[in-house]
């Protein structure tokens, strides 16, 4: 950990700061006419994801942290546990469902992740950004409605519903994006 001046808080920075973990969103250097100048910083917590804004003034100094990354291997789910391998060590951790959120049913066998974790303690996954599933339903195509880009409805294996082009059919295997499970393009 190294200790950096108020003003040289950027968006993207990790600090400690109230006894939490903070990344920076927004920083704009103010420099008022009565006074000194500061750095008016949007945060918001890593953890809770609550958001404040703070003013720090360039003699003050805050700890800026950095997040240890080691890659691990999705293993599988007992219930409302996901386990997950580090990759070196072969050490096995286990992350609640809750944890990871929506992006949890996008986890496929032996899927590699980013874990990042904090003195020890897992404080995020990094998923890739897309997946390759099969379409195991897929809406018949309206006829007639050909005039603008028209989608149809679709259930992916997973159980996930998304909109496909209409020249998807079930059975075909696409490239889906973990963040929002939109489809991207046919898989190869």
């Amino acid at each position: 950990m190294s200790k950096i001046a108020g003003n040289e808080i950027r968006p993207g920075t990790l600090i400690e700061h109230d006894g939490g973990l903070w990344i920076a969103v927004k920083s704009q250097a103010v420099k008022p006419g009565k006074g000194g100048a500061y750095n008016q910083v949007e945060l918001k917590n890593i953890i809770t994801g609550t958001k404040l804004n703070e003013r720090f003034r360039s003699d003050e100094t805050v700890e800026e942290i950095y997040l240890e990354k080691k890659d691990y291997q999705f293993l599988y789910a007992s219930g409302d546990v996901l386990t997950f391998m580090d990759i070196d060590t072969y050490e096995q951790i286990e992350l609640q469902r809750d944890f990871i959120g929506e992006r949890a049913q996008f986890l496929q066998d032996g899927m590699k992740v980013m874990v990042q974790s904090h003195e020890g303690k897992p404080i995020g996954v990094q998923m890739p950004q897309h997946v390759t599933l099969t379409v195991t339903e897929a809406d018949p195509v309206l006829k007639g409605g050909t005039a603008a880009p028209s989608y149809k409805g679709a259930v992916l294996e997973n159980g996930i519903k998304t909109q496909v082009p209409p020249f998807i059919d079930a059975g075909t295997r696409i490239i889906v994006s973990t963040e929002d499970g939109s489809y991207v393009r046919r898989a190869e």
